[in-house]
């Protein structure tokens, strides 16, 4: 039997990006707020097992495919290129803990207070928490809002039984102890890719298996030709318009994966292809963690994919409920758990609380790195909006040139008569932190005449974003 009420004015049921900086920003707000968190560490699957280990490692392997291809164009000449797995996963798990610590130390100068253990509603304003390790459950309640912020977690495949040792998800393939030597990637998203192109750069043979007629068909097609281009040239293999049928075990470390076309019948043997490999990493995307919260219990409604419908203010259908993040409707990425995070601390503070979704940005981190934000050339077509292109290849560029990676270019979409930004795509060197000059004035209202306008220092990769502003006007001055 839980023991009695603990109160506090806000309760978050999760500590990854939603969670922990909405409970931060609640606790700046005056609310006395606590944070109920399964694992053991904070962040969530983005610090612990996504986002940021990820990226440590695609860093780490960036510059290892460097030493090996690229530094003798610069007259650096290596004896010799050895790769050490152990240290480069150890400098992963060091990035993580010490973010981990860090969200540590903002709880405890923010007076939030934080419990390990399984949060599930008991009730409207009550959330019961079971420790993970030992102890009796126990209640905490919320006088003004529990906020649910349990993010998601990977899709699986019916069938194909993930054990994180040779068949994989997200979290496995952060965890390889050797380089594979055939990884079948399931999913060419972004995920997929990202995983892929690390592994793909420290040795192994990489094959994407992807059930679209075309990798990242959510991505602006102009973008994802060249990106695919590239990424074959770097070595990693796509077969397109498939679907994975089986994954059969012949061994250690020797699968047998079955897939056929998407136009065939799932039940049908014809035109089925076989890959042999030592690994397998499913990424076909992400789902709601909303089971086992009590949701149903409360009667807090969810659509068929599984997420929590909120309206415009976050608010479940049952009062003094709200959900953030991968629980609901949109794009499954930190920052907008973030932004939601705060927009429901600073509504619970009476104050106008608001994300602009239209000025999201999305991020693939591979080399070169993709960047988008607004709408594709797809999208404004479909929806009949009169728009102009501004172009400009970072061939042109003489940062670029100076970098030696010249791949790619920056592309702005603009209204024909407005001039109005409505979309802004880049694949190239740093794309990811490019793209926020274009999302800054996009949020603003920003036309491309102003950012033609004004100044970008010279040289520098963001010139680009200059020259293909300048374009839309026929006025690029950069060759």
């Amino acid at each position: 039997m839980a023991s009695s009420n603990i109160e506090y004015d806000v309760i978050f049921i999760g500590s990854g990006p939603g969670g922990y900086v909405g409970a931060i920003r609640s606790a700046q707000l005056g609310f006395k707020t606590a944070v109920v968190e399964k694992r053991a560490t904070h962040g969530g699957t983005c610090l612990n097992v996504g986002c940021i280990p990820s990226k440590a490692l695609l860093e780490s392997s960036e510059l290892f495919w460097m030493a090996k291809h690229e530094l003798d164009r610069h007259g650096i000449n290596l004896a010799s290129v050895e790769l050490n797995l152990e240290q480069m996963q150890r400098r992963k798990e060091k990035v993580v803990s010490e973010l981990t610590q860090g969200i540590q130390y903002l709880f405890k100068k923010n007076k939030i207070e934080s419990y390990h253990g399984v949060g599930r509603l008991e009730g409207p304003n009550t959330v019961r928490v079971t420790p993970v390790q030992e102890g009796a459950p126990f209640l905490l309640s919320a006088k003004k809002a529990i906020v649910l912020a349990t993010g998601s977690v990977p899709n699986t495949l019916p069938g194909i039984a993930i054990d994180e040792k040779n068949i994989v998800s997200s979290t496995g393939a952060l965890e390889f102890r050797k380089v594979p030597k055939h990884l079948v990637v399931v999913g060419g998203g972004v995920i997929g890719l990202e995983l892929g192109s690390v592994w793909s750069r420290l040795g192994s043979h990489v094959t994407v298996l992807e059930y679209a007629s075309e990798i990242c068909s959510f991505v602006d097609q102009e973008v994802v030709k060249l990106f695919r281009r590239i990424l074959e040239k770097q070595g990693i293999r796509f077969i397109t318009g498939v679907r994975v049928t089986a994954i059969q075990s012949k061994g250690e470390d020797q699968l047998e994966v079955f897939y056929q076309p998407v136009s065939d019948s799932p039940s049908s043997a014809s035109g089925q292809s076989l890959l042999q490999c030592d690994k397998v990493l499913v990424a076909t995307g992400r789902r709601p963690f909303s089971d086992n919260l009590g949701l149903e219990n409360l009667g807090i409604k969810k659509d068929d994919r599984g997420r929590v419908l909120v309206d415009r203010q976050f608010r479940t259908s049952v009062p003094g409920v709200f959900a953030i993040g991968d629980l609901i409707p949109g794009p499954m990425l930190a920052h907008k758990a973030e932004e939601e995070g705060v927009a429901v601390a600073e509504i619970l503070a009476g104050l106008p609380g608001h994300v602009h979704y239209e000025t999201c940005p999305s991020v693939i981190y591979t080399a070169p790195e993709v960047a988008w934000v607004g709408k594709t050339e797809e999208e404004l077509r479909k929806d009949g909006i009169p728009y102009r292109v501004g172009k400009f290849p970072f061939t042109a560029n003489g940062r670029a040139k100076a970098l030696g990676f010249t791949d790619g270019f920056v592309k702005i979409l603009a209204h024909a008569q407005t001039d109005r930004i409505l979309g802004g795509h880049i694949i190239g060197p740093r794309a990811s932190e490019l793209l926020g000059e274009i999302v800054v004035a996009m949020e603003f209202g920003g036309s491309s005449e102003d950012l033609a306008r004004s100044f970008h220092a010279h040289p520098t990769l963001n010139e680009a974003i200059r020259e293909a502003s300048l374009g839309i006007d026929n006025r690029i001055r950069q060759m």
